[in-house]
Protein backbone atom coordinates (compact mmCIF):
# COMPACT_ATOMS: atom_id res chain seq x y z
CA UNK A 1 0.00 0.00 0.00
CA UNK A 2 1.28 3.37 -0.47
CA UNK A 3 2.82 5.49 1.93
CA UNK A 4 2.45 9.08 2.40
CA UNK A 5 3.18 11.62 5.01
CA UNK A 6 3.67 15.37 5.53
CA UNK A 7 7.22 16.45 4.61
CA UNK A 8 9.71 18.06 7.44
CA UNK A 9 10.70 21.44 6.11
CA UNK A 10 14.39 20.48 6.64
CA UNK A 11 16.84 21.15 3.56
CA UNK A 12 19.21 19.12 2.10
CA UNK A 13 18.51 16.28 -0.59
CA UNK A 14 15.40 16.03 -1.94
CA UNK A 15 16.16 12.21 -2.63
CA UNK A 16 16.05 11.60 1.34
CA UNK A 17 12.64 10.98 2.74
CA UNK A 18 12.37 14.05 4.69
CA UNK A 19 9.57 12.57 6.96
CA UNK A 20 9.39 14.37 10.44
CA UNK A 21 9.54 13.37 13.63
CA UNK A 22 7.04 12.50 15.04
CA UNK A 23 5.89 11.09 11.74
CA UNK A 24 2.39 13.09 10.24
CA UNK A 25 1.25 10.30 7.39
CA UNK A 26 -1.40 10.82 5.07
CA UNK A 27 -4.01 7.97 4.10
CA UNK A 28 -5.69 7.28 0.87
CA UNK A 29 -8.44 9.26 1.54
CA UNK A 30 -6.76 12.35 2.16
CA UNK A 31 -4.99 12.21 -1.29
CA UNK A 32 -8.38 11.16 -2.90
CA UNK A 33 -9.66 14.87 -1.51
CA UNK A 34 -6.57 16.77 -2.79
CA UNK A 35 -7.91 14.66 -6.70
CA UNK A 36 -5.05 12.07 -5.97
CA UNK A 37 -5.73 8.41 -7.07
CA UNK A 38 -3.71 5.76 -6.22
CA UNK A 39 -3.96 1.82 -7.51
CA UNK A 40 -1.45 -1.00 -6.83
CA UNK A 41 -0.86 -2.84 -9.30
CA UNK A 42 1.28 -6.02 -10.37
CA UNK A 43 4.06 -4.34 -12.41
CA UNK A 44 5.18 -7.33 -13.64
CA UNK A 45 2.60 -8.26 -16.01
CA UNK A 46 1.85 -4.82 -16.81
CA UNK A 47 1.91 -5.67 -20.54
CA UNK A 48 -1.03 -8.07 -20.47
CA UNK A 49 -2.84 -6.83 -17.49
CA UNK A 50 -6.27 -7.22 -17.62
CA UNK A 51 -6.60 -4.60 -14.70
CA UNK A 52 -4.05 -1.71 -16.08
CA UNK A 53 -6.63 -2.32 -19.27
CA UNK A 54 -9.56 -2.00 -17.24
CA UNK A 55 -8.39 1.48 -15.31
CA UNK A 56 -7.06 2.29 -19.42
CA UNK A 57 -10.67 1.78 -20.84
CA UNK A 58 -12.29 3.40 -18.09
CA UNK A 59 -10.07 6.58 -18.04
CA UNK A 60 -9.58 6.69 -21.65
CA UNK A 61 -6.03 6.53 -20.96
CA UNK A 62 -5.32 6.01 -24.57
CA UNK A 63 -1.23 6.61 -24.94
CA UNK A 64 1.51 5.84 -23.09
CA UNK A 65 5.26 5.32 -23.11
CA UNK A 66 8.06 4.34 -21.09
CA UNK A 67 10.39 6.35 -19.24
CA UNK A 68 13.48 5.12 -17.58
CA UNK A 69 15.29 7.81 -15.11
CA UNK A 70 18.43 7.36 -14.22
CA UNK A 71 22.11 8.74 -14.96
CA UNK A 72 22.88 5.69 -17.42
CA UNK A 73 19.44 5.71 -19.79
CA UNK A 74 18.44 9.57 -19.68
CA UNK A 75 19.59 11.79 -21.68
CA UNK A 76 20.61 15.24 -19.92
CA UNK A 77 20.03 13.09 -16.59
CA UNK A 78 21.08 15.77 -14.06
CA UNK A 79 19.14 18.96 -15.86
CA UNK A 80 15.99 16.53 -15.86
CA UNK A 81 15.80 15.87 -12.30
CA UNK A 82 15.76 19.69 -11.33
CA UNK A 83 13.30 20.62 -13.87
CA UNK A 84 11.00 17.48 -12.55
CA UNK A 85 11.90 19.01 -8.88
CA UNK A 86 10.56 22.19 -9.86
CA UNK A 87 7.16 22.98 -8.06
CA UNK A 88 4.85 23.04 -11.91
CA UNK A 89 1.32 21.93 -12.46
CA UNK A 90 0.14 20.75 -15.76
CA UNK A 91 -3.33 21.02 -17.79
CA UNK A 92 -4.01 18.06 -18.16
CA UNK A 93 -3.98 14.58 -15.39
CA UNK A 94 -0.78 13.53 -15.33
CA UNK A 95 -0.37 9.69 -14.63
CA UNK A 96 2.47 7.33 -13.68
CA UNK A 97 2.99 3.88 -13.38
CA UNK A 98 6.10 2.45 -11.53
CA UNK A 99 7.52 -0.66 -13.20
CA UNK A 100 10.60 -0.57 -11.04
CA UNK A 101 12.62 1.47 -8.86
CA UNK A 102 11.24 3.77 -6.63
CA UNK A 103 10.57 7.47 -6.12
CA UNK A 104 8.68 10.75 -5.01
CA UNK A 105 5.74 12.75 -5.60
CA UNK A 106 4.62 15.71 -3.47
CA UNK A 107 1.98 17.81 -4.12
CA UNK A 108 0.50 20.42 -2.00
CA UNK A 109 -2.60 20.67 0.23
CA UNK A 110 -5.16 22.97 0.86
CA UNK A 111 -3.30 24.70 3.02
CA UNK A 112 -0.65 25.04 0.57
CA UNK A 113 1.84 22.33 2.47
CA UNK A 114 4.00 20.05 0.74
CA UNK A 115 2.67 15.62 1.35
CA UNK A 116 5.16 13.02 0.00
CA UNK A 117 4.08 10.18 -1.61
CA UNK A 118 6.55 7.26 -1.91
CA UNK A 119 6.15 5.22 -4.95
CA UNK A 120 7.46 1.90 -5.94
CA UNK A 121 7.36 -0.91 -8.41
CA UNK A 122 3.58 -1.41 -8.87
CA UNK A 123 2.37 1.74 -7.91
CA UNK A 124 0.14 3.42 -10.04
CA UNK A 125 -0.75 7.50 -9.55
CA UNK A 126 -3.16 10.30 -11.03
CA UNK A 127 -2.68 13.49 -10.35
CA UNK A 128 -5.24 15.84 -11.61
CA UNK A 129 -4.82 18.64 -13.83
CA UNK A 130 -4.09 21.80 -12.15
CA UNK A 131 -2.51 20.41 -8.81
CA UNK A 132 1.15 22.05 -7.84
CA UNK A 133 3.69 18.97 -7.91
CA UNK A 134 7.28 17.92 -7.92
CA UNK A 135 8.92 14.56 -8.78
CA UNK A 136 12.17 13.14 -7.79
CA UNK A 137 13.93 9.87 -7.58
CA UNK A 138 14.81 8.07 -4.02
CA UNK A 139 18.38 7.64 -2.88
CA UNK A 140 18.72 5.05 -5.55
CA UNK A 141 18.40 7.22 -8.17
CA UNK A 142 16.17 4.65 -10.53
CA UNK A 143 12.77 4.51 -11.56
CA UNK A 144 11.23 3.23 -14.47
CA UNK A 145 7.69 4.54 -15.37
CA UNK A 146 4.83 4.12 -17.68
CA UNK A 147 3.39 7.13 -18.55
CA UNK A 148 -0.22 7.34 -19.71
CA UNK A 149 -2.21 10.23 -21.41
CA UNK A 150 -5.85 10.71 -22.42
CA UNK A 151 -4.83 11.23 -26.11
CA UNK A 152 -1.67 12.76 -27.72
CA UNK A 153 0.61 13.63 -24.76
CA UNK A 154 1.29 16.86 -24.16
CA UNK A 155 4.69 17.58 -22.13
CA UNK A 156 4.76 21.23 -20.46
CA UNK A 157 4.85 22.04 -17.21
CA UNK A 158 4.19 25.36 -15.89
CA UNK A 159 6.25 26.56 -13.06
CA UNK A 160 4.76 27.70 -10.03
CA UNK A 161 2.63 30.86 -9.66
CA UNK A 162 0.74 29.61 -12.66
CA UNK A 163 -2.46 30.63 -10.85
CA UNK A 164 -4.05 31.97 -14.18
CA UNK A 165 -4.67 29.07 -16.16
CA UNK A 166 -7.68 27.65 -16.55
CA UNK A 167 -6.84 24.08 -15.28
CA UNK A 168 -5.25 25.53 -11.77
CA UNK A 169 -9.25 27.58 -11.78
CA UNK A 170 -10.65 24.28 -12.08
CA UNK A 171 -9.11 22.69 -9.30
CA UNK A 172 -9.35 25.17 -6.86
CA UNK A 173 -13.21 24.78 -7.33
CA UNK A 174 -12.57 20.90 -7.04
CA UNK A 175 -10.84 21.60 -3.77
CA UNK A 176 -13.77 23.93 -2.53
CA UNK A 177 -16.26 21.54 -2.85
CA UNK A 178 -14.48 18.63 -0.92
CA UNK A 179 -14.05 20.95 1.68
Amino acid sequence: MVQAWYMDAAPGDPRQPHRPDPDRPVGLEQLRRLGVLYWKLDADKYENDPELEKIRRERNYSWMDIITICKDKLPNYEEKIKMFYEEHLHLDDEIRYILDGSGYFDVRDKEDKWIRIFMEKGDMITLPAGIYHRFTVDEKNYAKAMRLFVGEPVWTAYNRPADHFEARGQYMKFLAQTA
